[in-house]
């Protein structure tokens, strides 16, 4: 009599996918991108630069401002919209200046955080003068947890903690208007 041997099967795993290639065909356009990516273009008005320094006396004792307004808060304003450091904010508009080609003195980090307080900068925002079409969709963010190849191998031993992020975008646009961070059981509808 003869037995048959049977070889036991592993159990099947699935196969991990293939991450899709993309071949660039046109890599003079494609640098030529990345390379744009990079480049800031700023205007500086004629106004703005002749306004620069303060030729006003304030009428108070102790020496008069050297720059005006307007120059501390087009450097507030560059601060803010870079979300720069004081001294870092210093050395962004002293590279503006040199490229611009202007014989400028650029007021001291020090000027501008005395001076900034008593300023408003206010960033210019687009007023919609037709009604707005907001798209509203969510997605959901792991914070923390196990990674899966280690849940898959030996089984969890804590749970994941997920967040909901709820974005709104303008149809027309594809301007991202609001952000809305939550727990995974707030509904789109009730997170605004």
């Amino acid at each position: 009599m003869k037995s048959k041997i049977t070889r036991r099967r592993s159990p099947k795993r699935p196969r991990p996918k293939r991450k899709r290639q993309y071949h660039i065909c046109n890599w003079s356009e494609y640098n030529a991108a990345l390379v744009k990516r990079g480049s800031l273009i700023l205007w500086g008005d004629e106004a703005a630069v002749a306004e620069w320094h303060n030729h006003q006396r304030s009428g108070q004792p102790g020496k008069p401002r050297t720059y005006s307004d307007l120059a501390i808060t087009w450097m507030a304003t560059l601060q803010v919209v870079y979300h720069l450091p004081l001294r870092a904010t210093q050395g962004l508009l002293c590279s503006v200046v040199q490229l611009l080609g202007v014989a400028l003195e650029v007021p001291d980090y020090t000027t501008l955080c005395r001076r900034r307080q008593r300023l408003a900068v206010r960033l210019p925002v687009q007023t919609k003068q037709q009604s707005l079409h907001l798209v509203v969709d969510s997605t959901g963010l792991k914070v923390y947890g196990e990674g899966e190849w280690k849940v898959r191998q030996h089984g969890w031993t804590k749970h994941r903690t997920w967040r909901k992020v709820h974005l709104g975008v303008a149809e027309a646009s594809g301007e991202l208007l609001a952000v809305v961070v939550s727990t995974p059981l707030v509904h789109d509808k009730d997170a605004w």
